[in-house]
């Protein structure tokens, strides 16, 4: 019986590695699970508190911010918190990915808030999303120190 159901956990795992996931659908599934296991701080004041006491582990900020004060001061932080920032293209995308939006019954996005940051304090289960985004973190560094 237990090696029937071993054989049944091991297909499913099979069937995911063959799927090769992108670094914004994983970044997607990060901050969701972040979000149900309250790990997720959005906005200035909620992310510099975080990015302050040391405690975030990864930062995404919108590449379409304004201010440019806003984009220096978060990217200071995490400089000197030796935080990863992860640019994401628009606000109102990471502002759906964290929560800030009202969907349709039919699962489509009616009101996105926009947000230019977001920080993952707690990233709640290890999942392929996150193994995946952390992979491309590792490389980016790497490629930045070769530099």
């Amino acid at each position: 019986m237990s090696d029937a159901e071993e054989e049944v956990a091991e297909t499913p795992m099979e069937v995911e590695e063959e799927v090769e996931m992108s670094v914004l659908d994983a970044l997607k599934d990060v901050l969701k699970k972040a979000l149900v296991h309250d790990g997720l701080k959005k906005g200035l004041h909620e992310c510099a508190k975080a990015l302050d006491r040391r405690s975030a582990r990864l930062c995404c900020l919108a590449k379409d911010c304004e201010n440019e004060e806003y984009k220096k001061l978060i990217r200071a932080l995490c400089a000197e918190g030796e935080v990863h920032v992860v640019m994401v293209e628009s606000g109102k995308d990471l502002g759906a990915w964290c929560g800030l939006a009202k969907v349709d019954d039919d699962g489509s996005i009616k009101k996105a808030v926009r947000t230019s940051c977001a920080v993952i304090t707690e990233f709640g289960e290890e999942t392929r999303a996150l193994s995946v985004l952390l992979d491309y973190l590792q490389k980016q560094a790497d490629a930045a120190s070769e530099l």
